[in-house]
């Protein structure tokens, strides 16, 4: 399937930019075919501009027509078939299962999406009638729902070409609220990125959609992202990335003359907090099951467990048994050059760290950007005086941390800053006598995990796939799941309006049948 290399302003392609970059192959270091132009301000100008012209009729679309807009993409997206499959394996290293097994989960998630709007309770109406007898003074109708904010940025990231990118879930959660989107695709798999779009501009075609419901963007550099985000009619941010990147769009986004929200997901350790108990009843299964998900995917999750506290004295089985399993895995290829130096710095951090053991290290991969596990060990002590060491490093590596006695465990969890997970593996006296530390991490983290691991993210209505800061830069919202939706919409209050200038969601008698809150009970009547 030919590609273009070109912005798509809408429908409309665009090549002016003078930068240009490619993608590379990262097993063998080869460019791989096809070039890309970073947009210009002009492009990136024009692709907002359509977006907000776009939004005044999509963001008025009904449920079904928004509905099928988002099954549709689904539709198209598997029509790509094995092409969107081989480019995204050449581009990435990621093998074709782990891909298909991607590809699902993005259709699943437009489609679950459509499900939510086509029911149509997520916009969360509230209705107080009129008090017109009230004493001493009355009260007005008052009636409230959720409207979309815009034309919103998203980011396509690094590791998952198709599910957090240019169809994963902030666009389909940006577009099942109503908002058009202007996506900067990742420059690590411009070819797919190019395909997905393609995909979604089919399926705006076919249902009628307005021209700039989306459009794509590319670029290697910073210039375009900043430009983006910085653009006045720019309503709101999705990005799932680093740290540093996530913090400085937050930061633009803050210091335009009109502050817009930043939805940035920027990573995690994920600490593992494993229990006395489990540890003497299971530390050697715990530990198999623990070197599987820090090598999961070369270790390129964001939920990767990089931090794992325990007592020393109950430690020594569970440790021989996670080294042996390290000792043996064969590494693999990391995305790209750029996250494989990143790791190999992290990597270089805590060897150079006094009183850092490097317990086990893997097998090294031959690939241009082959990685190999390792884990490290130290004290509780240690991480007291050094809190660097519970920074993230994005790759197949964890620290084992290790307590003398129990209150050190929960000290060191109250030292903890915001994760996007804490999981506890415990017997059930383990957890009955440890109900402090799920008090704490409560505070701390989005997902708690009990006798398990965080590497796998369900997408369903109660997952929460967010945390305090530095994990996220927005604690109150979740980038997987159904309640990402709320994240690109905000609450408008119609006061003694007439009926028929209501939103359906709003009218008297309930047209689109859905749940709302009559004054203060949750009703369909």
């Amino acid at each position: 399937m030919q590609l273009t290399g070109s912005q798509y302003i809408g429908s409309s392609t665009s090549l002016k930019g003078d930068h240009f970059f490619q993608a590379i192959n990262p097993v063998t270091g080869e460019d791989l075919p096809g070039q890309y132009a970073d947009a210009t301000s002009e492009e990136i100008d024009a692709a907002v501009a359509l977006a907000e012209a776009a939004f005044s009729a999509y963001g008025k679309s009904n449920n079904i027509a928004r509905a099928e807009f988002l099954e549709a993409i689904a539709d198209e997206i598997m029509a790509l078939g094995d092409d969107l499959i081989a480019r995204a394996m050449e581009e990435t290293a990621l093998p074709e299962g782990r891909l298909v097994g991607e590809r699902g989960r993005t259709v699943g998630q437009l489609r679950l999406f459509a499900k939510v709007v086509r029911e149509g309770s997520w916009v969360d109406a509230r209705i107080d009638p009129a008090l017109p007898d009230r004493e001493p003074l009355p009260r007005s109708d008052i009636r409230q729902m959720l409207q979309p904010l815009g034309p919103v940025a998203v980011f396509g990231a690094s590791n998952f070409p198709l599910a957090f990118s240019v169809a994963g879930g902030d666009t389909a959660s940006a577009l099942a609220s109503g908002c058009t989107v202007v996506i900067k695709g990742h420059p690590a798999h411009p070819g797919t990125s190019e395909l997905v779009f393609r995909a979604i501009l089919a399926a705006g075609i076919k249902t009628g959609m307005p021209d700039g419901v989306a459009s794509l963007i590319h670029g290697a550099g910073h210039a375009p992202g900043m430009h983006l985000v910085q653009h006045s009619l720019i309503q709101a941010v999705g990005f799932t990335g680093s740290f540093k990147g996530g913090k400085a769009l937050f930061d633009l986004a803050n210091n335009r003359p009109f502050p817009i929200p930043v939805f940035a997901e920027m990573g995690s350790t994920n600490p593992v907090f494993i229990l006395p108990g489990a540890l003497e009843e299971r530390g050697s299964k715990i530990a198999e099951g623990l070197a599987a998900s820090v090598t999961l995917g070369v270790g390129q999750f964001c939920t990767n467990p990089g931090m794992v506290l325990m007592e020393k004295n109950m430690a020594a089985s569970f440790k021989a048994t996670l080294a042996d399993k390290i000792k043996v895995n064969p590494g693999g290829t990391m995305l790209t050059k750029g996250i494989r130096q990143a790791y190999e710095g992290g990597i270089r951090r805590l060897s150079e760290t006094t009183e850092v053991a490097l317990l086990s290290e893997g097998e090294a991969d031959s690939s241009a950007t082959g990685a190999p596990a390792k884990i490290f060990t130290t004290t509780t002590g240690k991480l007291k005086s050094n809190p660097e060491l519970a920074e993230e490093i994005f790759g197949p590596s964890s620290i084992l941390i290790e307590a003398d006695e129990r209150e050190e465990l929960i000290e060191s969890a109250k030292l903890l800053d915001g994760h996007l997970t804490a999981t506890v593996h415990g017997t059930p006296s383990d957890l009955q006598e440890y109900q402090d530390l799920i008090a704490i991490l409560e505070r701390k983290v989005g997902r708690i995990i009990i006798n398990g691991f965080p590497t796998g993210v369900e997408v369903c209505h109660a997952m929460v796939h967010g945390g305090p800061y530095p994990a996220t830069t927005n604690a109150q919202s979740t980038s997987v799941g159904t309640n990402a939706i709320k994240r690109f919409a905000r609450p408008v209050c119609y006061q003694d309006f007439p009926d028929s200038l209501l939103p359906d969601a709003l009218k008297h008698e309930n047209p689109l049948n859905i749940w709302r809150l009559v004054d203060g009970d949750l009703k369909k009547e």
